[in-house]
């Protein structure tokens, strides 16, 4: 069996209805994890906020951890420092969780972890090691265009 390609995994990841974004915080305006949080709700997918020191995100609940998320998600976006994210992807073997994308930006620093992202793929979790979900989808903004174009010619898109 032949493995999937990037596009493929991003378009598996974005169909799923319900979503969870770790990585919120009080600072919901500067972060990509509440961009992000905000732009999949506006898409239509049901988003589930992720951050243990927080009880709401943009007026709703917000789990400690993927465990408390009332019948599951079908994915995480992960957008945490490198070793918090060593941390999810172990709660997502536990919780059920089989996609998971690690956010990465330029601007706002990387969520990868090379050891999580083996450890995704030991467990046949689907993992998308980098890039943004903002670049895709319905009403992509210019910025978010011209990154997916540029990561595209240079190879930076890779599953």
């Amino acid at each position: 069996m032949s493995a999937k390609s990037f596009e493929t995994k991003v378009q598996d990841f974005l169909s799923q209805k319900r979503i969870a974004v770790a990585g919120v915080s009080r600072e919901s305006r500067r972060s990509a994890a509440g961009a992000i949080y905000r732009r999949l709700k506006g898409l239509g997918h049901e988003v589930f906020a992720v951050n243990p020191n927080l009880d709401t995100f943009d007026g709703e609940a917000c789990y400690p951890d993927l465990m408390s998320i009332p019948g599951g998600v079908g994915g995480v976006v992960i957008v945490t420092r490198p070793e918090t994210t060593e941390k999810i992807v172990r709660q997502c073997s536990e919780a059920g969780v089989p996609r998971v994308w690690m956010h990465h930006s330029s601007a706002n620093g990387s969520s990868l972890s090379p050891s999580a992202v083996e450890y995704c793929r030991q467990t046949g979790i689907e993992v998308i090691p980098g890039a943004c979900p903002m670049m895709y989808g319905e009403n992509v903004d210019f910025g978010h265009k011209c990154m997916r174009w540029t990561l595209k010619l240079s190879g930076g898109l890779k599953g």
